[in-house]
């Protein structure tokens, strides 16, 4: 997928799961996609509570399972910043 691609999903997602009460920001070679607490999303590089960094690839193959998200960050495909219990909700919304 591409970051527009991926940036369009994120969007549908929160669109219909809504606000997760915590605010996400996926940082991509392509650019920030921002996922508010209450599931507004922007491309704006703003504060957040966590920030994950990967590439538009593994971003795919997580979101294809094709690759578990926690092995993904074991093995730094998948770099966590932040409060890392936000980051155990991202699967409410993913």
């Amino acid at each position: 997928m591409t970051f527009q691609e991926i940036n369009e999903r994120i969007i549908a997602l929160a669109a219909q799961k809504g606000g997760q009460g915590v605010s996400f920001k996926f940082a991509f070679p392509g650019g920030i996609i921002v996922v508010g607490a209450d599931g507004s999303v922007s491309n704006e590089n703003l504060d957040s509570d966590c920030t994950i960094s990967t590439t538009e690839e593994t971003f795919t193959s997580i979101l294809n399972g094709e690759l578990n998200s926690m092995m993904a960050v074991m093995t730094g495909k998948v770099k966590i910043s932040g409060d890392m219990s936000v980051a155990m909700k991202l699967t409410n919304l993913l």
